[in-house]
């Protein structure tokens, strides 16, 4: 029997940076990236999948993802080019 695909996984995601006119004006929201993950694991391509409905917010997590680092998905034991689907969370408060 052949050993599964197996998915990308986060490696090293470091949170986005709140934008500052986003903070000023109390905008939240959640952005749904589409990450090309390379088979080395760094991001290819990054594009909003479903926007935070704020510019700056879908700018600033661009932003982020494109230097995160993903654990690549394997076929057969190789490492594969996959595509990831990030959420991003602004949220000013805790829940």
């Amino acid at each position: 029997m052949a050993p599964r695909p197996a998915p990308a996984a986060y490696r090293y995601t470091p949170a986005p940076r709140y934008p500052m006119l986003a903070r000023e004006q109390g905008l939240e929201g959640v952005v749904l990236l589409s990450v090309l993950v390379r088979p080395d694991g760094r991001v290819e391509d990054a594009r909003v999948a479903s926007s935070s409905g704020t510019h700056v917010l879908d700018e600033a997590a661009l932003s982020a993802v494109r230097i995160w680092l993903f654990t690549p998905a394997t076929r057969d034991g190789r490492p594969v080019e996959s595509i990831v689907e990030v959420p991003v969370k602004f949220a000013l408060r805790s829940p």
